[in-house]
């Protein structure tokens, strides 16, 4: 009885030491501010404090405002082209680096180095190449893609800041995909050689199906990254020209700290998070029915 009661005891110390505290960090720097946050919605907040309660005036303000809307809208058509492209060219890499070469391990540096740059930097060195350095390398050669600055018209610029998100995310892609594909079993990839198994059906009938769950995590960081740009939405085309390319983030900074209205900006990302946790549920519920199917 005595070792029994010892032995609680100096778990709920372990407890104490390595998941009490952790957790109240959590609960102070997380989920203190989202609760308050969703208290703000509330009232008629000014960035400070706040008068009186309005009830459900800040998310009627949200839903009616045009711009909220068009930028939802943008935020949806930007996260789509990502997520294909972005998983796309992470595989590409992926199956580009495993296979048997001298330089592999120089070209998965080379592909992941993009991901290390910060958000802002990585929008200003892009915003120098769209501006400058493509109009004239498109000059001297003539090519006619690049010859007017790709950030000065609204389906130019979206298609811009899909580029940049696509250079910066698939290194980090690449590798999850690199180890899911040396995670097959050797053996299983030897008996399909044996068996005649083409590249192309070993690819999509063994290799594919047996990296799931790589598929999955992929799918889901690539989901929640673009739902949440802003760094390099603010630093490449600062959702212009005329507010085309501002992505929701973007547009709820503007709302709260650019034009003063606290109470719906604060009601808008709130009304963005339940978006983003519904569309990342959406796929994670949806990526493993198709993980058991397999």
């Amino acid at each position: 009885m005595a070792r029994t009661t010892a032995k609680r005891i100096a778990n709920i110390k372990n407890f104490a030491i390595f998941g009490l505290i952790p957790l109240m960090i959590f609960a102070l720097v997380l989920v203190t501010p989202f609760i308050r946050g969703i208290f703000y919605t509330f009232t008629d907040w000014n960035g400070f404090e706040y008068e009186e309660f309005v009830g459900f005036a800040n998310y009627e303000a949200s839903l009616a405002d045009e711009t909220f809307w068009k930028a939802i809208w943008m935020t949806f058509g930007y996260v789509g082209a990502s997520l294909v492209l972005v998983n796309l060219v992470g595989f590409g890499l992926a199956l580009l680096v495993t296979i048997p070469m001298r330089g592999a391990n120089i070209l998965r540096t080379a592909f992941f180095v993009p991901n290390l740059i910060g958000g802002v930097i990585l929008g200003l060195i892009w915003q120098f190449l769209f501006d400058q350095a493509l109009p004239t390398i498109s000059e001297n050669f003539n090519l006619p893609i690049f010859q007017e600055n790709w950030l000065l018209k609204p389906d130019t610029a979206f298609w811009s800041l899909v580029i940049v998100t696509v250079w910066q995310m698939s290194g980090y892609m690449m590798i999850i995909y690199v180890t899911g594909l040396m995670s097959i079993e050797k053996d299983v990839l030897e008996a399909a050689l044996i068996d005649g198994s083409t590249g192309w059906r070993t690819l999509t009938q063994i290799k594919i199906p047996l990296m799931a769950s790589a598929f999955t995590i992929s799918l889901f960081l690539t989901l929640r990254n673009t739902f949440m740009a802003y760094d390099v939405n603010l630093a490449l085309t600062g959702g212009g020209p005329y507010r085309s390319t501002e992505l929701i983030s973007l547009h709820v900074f503007k709302e709260a700290f650019g034009f003063g209205f606290f109470g719906t900006g604060q009601a808008q990302a709130v009304l963005m998070f339940l978006i983003i946790a519904v569309a990342a549920i959406t796929q994670v519920i949806i990526s493993k029915r198709t993980e058991v199917q397999r």
